[in-house]
């Protein structure tokens, strides 16, 4: 429990020291330096050497070099003398040596550093391992610094966790440059004409109170939109879109496609082919639908009742179908190539029979229109 605190102590004052160290006026970075120092060094309670590790001392030295403000590498050589667990042999501590290599990483102004890297471990059993850490050299003269660190160790072999801490003295030498670094003044800046932009970006200094601003200070200019689409009318290029029509970016109504159809039917008298009424309101409805969607056709299918033979029946019903055409063409002006006709006699009859009811309505000619139209999509 003990053990445990102090690292934890450790790492804590290390990760606080970047607080600490943004307060210095200076830091000095250098290129080399060399170290000694001395280290608690606590094992894995499995770890044999060849007896269980407890814990123990050691001392050392280092070695670094710094390739730029950031990146630096260095070996070190340590002395270890680590207590058994239990005393399994003639000796209560295992003698040996630990030595390796490490990169390190320097933070800006050198306020900590990480560090990793491999060791080896030579007791009467030999381990290699891995290493974390992260460490600080504090400045106490120019040419002095006392190093901190703290580092957990991995055996690659039998995934031992060792951990320890070290403290010692840093003499750096080599080509020096001091990265000054001081804390900012606070500068105190004002808003002489209150409208939530300070002075020191406030490119238009004397904005009336009240006025919309934008991130420099300055008036926001809103455009017109007349017909209340989103889109303003200088990049309304429909400026006059109904108020619940979806529009694009352009502002002008969004369409979708949709099938619209009329069905005409007219009926003749018996064995007559004469339309005797080519002007009532349903065959001007249908004429104006047909002139308003002018790229669609139709075709005029004649019919007969049952009564009378097959022949005359498909002749009558023919001659039906024509009559028809020459009314749209004659009466109202219709394209004669947008129209056909056919005759189907009393083939399709609406109502089975011979009944004046079923001969009234059998004796017909019907059209039905089917265009594409686009309707505009509603928000």
């Amino acid at each position: 429990m003990n053990k445990t605190f102090k690292l934890s102590a450790l790492a804590f004052a290390l990760a606080a020291s970047a607080h600490v160290s943004a307060q210095e006026a200076s830091t000095q970075s250098y290129d080399k330096w060399f170290g000694i120092y001395g280290m608690y060094y606590n094992a894995d309670v499995d770890k044999p050497a060849p007896d269980y590790l407890d814990d123990g001392k050691g001392v050392g030295m280092e070695m670094g070099w710094r390739f730029d403000e950031s990146w630096a590498v260095r070996g070190e050589f340590t002395a270890l003398e680590l207590d058994y667990m239990e005393v399994l042999s003639n000796k209560d501590s295992a003698s040996g040596f630990m030595f390796g290599v490490d990169a390190m990483y320097f933070m800006p102004n050198d306020w900590w550093y990480i560090f990793g890297g491999l060791k080896r471990q030579e007791f009467d059993e030999d381990h290699n391992l891995v290493n974390l850490g992260l460490g600080k050299h504090w400045a106490i003269g120019e040419k002095l610094k006392l190093s901190t660190e703290v580092a957990a160790y991995r055996d690659i072999d039998d995934s031992y966790y060792d951990y320890s801490v070290k403290v010692g003295l840093t003499f750096p030498f080599g080509n020096a440059t001091t990265s000054n670094y001081k804390e900012p003044t606070p500068v105190v800046d004002g808003d002489s004409d209150s409208d939530g932009v300070l002075n020191s970006v406030d490119q238009c200094p004397n904005t009336p109170a009240g006025t919309e601003v934008d991130s420099t200070g300055c008036a926001v200019v809103t455009e017109a939109d007349s017909d209340s689409d989103g889109v303003v009318d200088s990049k309304d290029m429909c400026p006059d879109t109904p108020m619940n029509d979806k529009v694009d970016a352009d502002g002008c109504t969004v369409f979708d496609e949709k099938e619209v159809t009329h069905n005409l039917r007219v009926l003749f008298a018996n064995e007559s082919a004469e339309v005797s009424e080519p002007h009532s309101a349903d065959i001007e409805d249908f004429v104006a639908f047909f002139k308003r969607y002018g790229k669609t056709e139709a075709v005029i299918e004649g019919h007969a009742s049952a009564p009378g033979t097959d022949a005359y029946n498909m002749e009558l019903s023919e001659r039906r179908a024509e009559a028809f055409k020459d009314v749209l063409v004659n009466e109202y002006d219709i394209d004669p190539a947008r129209l056909s006709t056919e005759g189907f006699g009393e083939s399709e009859l609406l109502m089975e029979g011979t009944s004046p009811e079923a001969n009234r309505v059998n004796r017909r000619i019907s059209i039905r229109v089917t265009a594409i139209v686009e309707v505009p999509e509603k928000r």
